[in-house]
C-alpha cells in the first residue's frame, strides 16, 4: 500500500495500491499491442484528444493544484502556476511536433523527396515530486502526439498528482492502453527501465541519470533524454537593491527545490559585494514560510519530506566542516520536520563538493575581478541553468560567449525558462537532449524517402558498365 504524506502537517493524504513489478512487463505488452492502432489514427485525431485534456486540466484546476499543493507542500499560488503551464504545454507542443516532427516533400526529377517522423514506440517516463504534474506532462504529451504509447510512474512521493493526470488523460479519450500509470518506488522504476520500452524520458537527480545511462549501454535502440539537475552559478555584478530579488527568486522560490535554482552565487570582493550580500541577506531573512492554506501566503512552503530535509541539513553540515562561514543558518522551523528556513554560507576560498544540494542553500563565492567570476561559474561538473546580473552589456556579451549551460539569462533569475524554447544542459545535467519545445526531436525520428510513383528506368545509368 502506497501512502501520500502532506509534509506540512504529516498527514496522509491519500493511499492506493502499488502496481506490481512483476506485473509491468505485461503492460508494456499491452502498450506494444496498442501502438499500431494509436500511431496510425491521424495526427489531427491525437491533437483533438490531446487539446480535451487541456480542457480537462482547465476545468479541474483548482482541485489538482490543491491536491499538489498538499502533496508537496508547495504554496497554492505557485500550484496553480504549474496547472497553468500544464495547460499550455499542450498547444505549445503541438506547435514543436510541426515545425520539428513534422511531413514535407520536395519535387525532384524522378518524383519527390519525402520528409516524415516516426514514434520510436513504447515510452516509459518517470516523474520528479517538484513538478509532479508539469515536468512528466513535458515528455507525456509530446510522446502521444507523435504516436508512442507511454507509461507513466510518479515519483512516489507525489502519486496522487500521478493519478490526476492519468485520470485527465483517459477522460480526455486517450485510450488505457496507450497511457498507463505505474505506482511505486524504486522496484517499479527498475522493472520498467528493464522492460522492453523504446524510450525512457527522465526529469530527476543526476545520481539517477548516471544509473540510467549505464543500464542502457548495451541497448542503443532505447532513446534516452535526461534532464537532471545542477549546481548553478549567477553571478552579481551590479546594483544591490535591484539585484537581491533576483538573487533572492533565483535560490529560494519551490523551497530550493528547482534543479534551476541558483546554488552558488558569486560577488566582487569588496564594498560592492558586500552590498549585495547584505541585501540578499535581509530580503532572504524576511521570506514567509508556511503552509499551503496559511491564511498569509507563504513564499515557500516545506521540503518534500523530513528525509528530504534531513538530507539537506547533512550536506550542510558537510559544508561547515569544509569551512563555510554561515552568513544565514540553515535550521528547521518549530513546524513539521520538512520546514527549513533560507540559508547562505560563505564558501570563499573553500573546498567544497559540486553537488547539488536541493533546499534552500545558497553558497557565496567572493571573487576579485570578472575573469575570476566566469572561471567561479564554469568551475563544476554540471551545466544546466546559469545567470549575470549586471548593466555592462559587454559582461554578458562575454558571459554568454563563456558560459557552459543550457539556459544561460540575463538580468532575470535562473529559474525563467520560455516554454517555447528548449530546456536543459550538459555534462551531470543531461545528455544534450532537451525538453521543453525540443521534446518533439525525442519523441520521434526522421524518415528520408526518395519516392516515385512508378519503377524508374536506371538502365541509362549503368551505361556500358554491363557485361
Amino acid at each position: 500500500m502506497m501512502r501520500s504524506i502532506d509534509p506540512a502537517t504529516g498527514q496522509t493524504i491519500w493511499e492506493g495500491e502499488e502496481t506490481a513489478p512483476e506485473a509491468i512487463p505485461a503492460a508494456v505488452a499491452r502498450a506494444r499491442a496498442a501502438l499500431s492502432g494509436w500511431a496510425e489514427r491521424p495526427l489531427d485525431e491525437r491533437v483533438a484528444l490531446l487539446q480535451r485534456y487541456a480542457e480537462i486540466l482547465k476545468q479541474r484546476t483548482e482541485d489538482i493544484a490543491r491536491d499538489i499543493a498538499r502533496e508537496t507542500g508547495k504554496p497554492l499560488w505557485e500550484t496553480r502556476t504549474e496547472l497553468g503551464s500544464m495547460i499550455g504545454k499542450v498547444a505549445v507542443s503541438i506547435a514543436a511536433q510541426a515545425e520539428r516532427a513534422g511531413t514535407r516533400a520536395a519535387d525532384t526529377g524522378f518524383g519527390r523527396a519525402v520528409l516524415r517522423h516516426k514514434p520510436h514506440g513504447v515510452m516509459a517516463v518517470l516523474g520528479p515530486y517538484n513538478f509532479p504534474g508539469h515536468l512528466p506532462n513535458g515528455h507525456i504529451v509530446p510522446a502521444l502526439l507523435a504516436g508512442n504509447t507511454v507509461l507513466f510512474k510518479p515519483s512516489e512521493e507525489a502519486p496522487l498528482t500521478g493519478q490526476h493526470l492519468a485520470r485527465a488523460l483517459h477522460d480526455a479519450g486517450v485510450p488505457e492502453h496507450v497511457f498507463q500509470l505505474v505506482q511505486g518506488g524504486r522496484d517499479q522504476g527498475a522493472a520498467l527501465i528493464g522492460a522492453d520500452i523504446d524510450g525512457l524520458l527522465f526529469t530527476g537527480a543526476a545520481a539517477t541519470g548516471a544509473h540510467f545511462r549505464r543500464a542502457m549501454v548495451d541497448r542503443p535502440h532505447v532513446m534516452l533524454a535526461l534532464e537532471l539537475g545542477g549546481n548553478n552559478p549567477l553571478i552579481a555584478w551590479g546594483d544591490s537593491e535591484r539585484s537581491a530579488a533576483a538573487i533572492v527568486q533565483s535560490a529560494f522560490i519551490t523551497t530550493g527545490q528547482r534543479c534551476s535554482c541558483a546554488r552558488r552565487l558569486i560577488v566582487p570582493q569588496g564594498v560592492e559585494g558586500n552590498a549585495i550580500v547584505e541585501a540578499v541577506h535581509t530580503m532572504a531573512a524576511r521570506l514567509r514560510i508556511g503552509a499551503w492554506d496559511d491564511a498569509d501566503e507563504p513564499f515557500m512552503g516545506p521540503l518534500i519530506s523530513t528525509g528530504a530535509a534531513q538530507r539537506a541539513i547533512d550536506a550542510v553540515a558537510a559544508l561547515k566542516a569544509a569551512g563555510a562561514k554561515p552568513l544565514l543558518p540553515f535550521e528547521r522551523l518549530e513546524r513539521s520536520e520538512a520546514f527549513v528556513t533560507p540559508a547562505i554560507y560563505d564558501v570563499t576560498d573553500v573546498q567544497v563538493p559540486d553537488v547539488e544540494i536541493f533546499a534552500p542553500v545558497l553558497q557565496l563565492i567572493r571573487v576579485p575581478d570578472f575573469d575570476a567570476a566566469i572561471a567561479a561559474a564554469n568551475a563544476t561538473s554540471f551545466g544546466l541553468s546559469a545567470g549575470l546580473l549586471a548593466d555592462d552589456p559587454a559582461l554578458w556579451r562575454r558571459f554568454l560567449a563563456e558560459s557552459r549551460a543550457g539556459v544561460v539569462n540575463w538580468n532575470r533569475p535562473t529559474t525563467g525558462a520560455a516554454a517555447n524554447m528548449p530546456f536543459g544542459g550538459l555534462g551531470q545535467s543531461g545528455n544534450h537532449r532537451p525538453s521543453a519545445y525540443y521534446a518533439a526531436d525525442y519523441c520521434a525520428y526522421p524518415v528520408a524517402s526518395f519516392e516515385a510513383e512508378a519503377i524508374v528506368d536506371l538502365s541509362g545509368e549503368l551505361g556500358g558498365r554491363l557485361l
